[in-house]
């Protein structure tokens, strides 16, 4: 039986971090990567500490993409089931700040009306990596309602994240997101009383 902090062991999106490190000159975004460097060595309290100080520079008012990737990361540093669910409903409360609308890094970004770079259209990025990120951040919530022995809402994020998986690449992290929550149903399923019923289709 999968335990439920080892549901995401191989489904981080790593790879998105370091992309975005890549893509662009954003000294926020590296300041993280290094801290989840330290985080998958092993050194959680390092990490957790580093991560702290970046929030306390960015604040509930900062760009959205980086409180949504601090907070889902900073989720696996707590220790107490309680705190890593609280940082996991602040990284999707970015996500759909994002989402929903313009927050302050809409002032400072052109929108998509300015125009492709480099063949792209470059300020959809965000709400793309929004998108990607859903699916994860839905998982890590099932994730922490199991562990906080809540399986309903456990059940209604673990939809959400089957739901939102369409808009995962085909690729080794799409694929281990999918096989995390294909787990996780397994799980849920097998709870005493819970019976074979089909969770129930919802949009993030």
């Amino acid at each position: 039986m999968i335990r439920p902090e080892q549901v995401w062991q191989q489904s981080k999106p790593e790879a998105a971090v370091t992309e975005q490190q890549e893509a662009s000159e954003d000294a926020v975004m590296t300041r993280i990567g290094q801290a989840v460097i330290l985080l998958h060595a092993g050194d959680r309290e390092e990490a957790r500490n580093r991560l702290g100080e970046i929030w306390s520079e960015i604040g509930e008012e900062g760009h959205s993409l980086h409180r949504c990737t601090l907070a889902h990361y900073m989720a696996d540093a707590q220790d107490d089931p309680g705190d890593e669910l609280a940082w996991d409903l602040r990284a999707l409360g970015a996500a759909e700040a994002l989402r929903d609308g313009p927050g302050p890094e809409a002032e400072a970004e052109p929108g998509p009306e300015s125009g492709p770079r480099d063949g792209r259209p470059a300020q959809q990025e965000p709400h793309l990596a929004m998108r990607v990120f859903y699916p994860s951040l839905h998982l890590s919530l099932a994730a922490d309602y199991v562990k906080l022995q809540r399986p309903e809402a456990a059940r209604v994020h673990l939809a959400r994240a089957r739901a939102a998986t369409g808009a995962l690449p085909d690729d080794g992290y799409g694929n281990g997101v999918r096989a995390a929550i294909a787990r996780l149903e397994r799980r849920l399923a097998a709870e005493p009383g819970s019976g074979p019923r089909p969770f129930p289709e919802q949009s993030p």
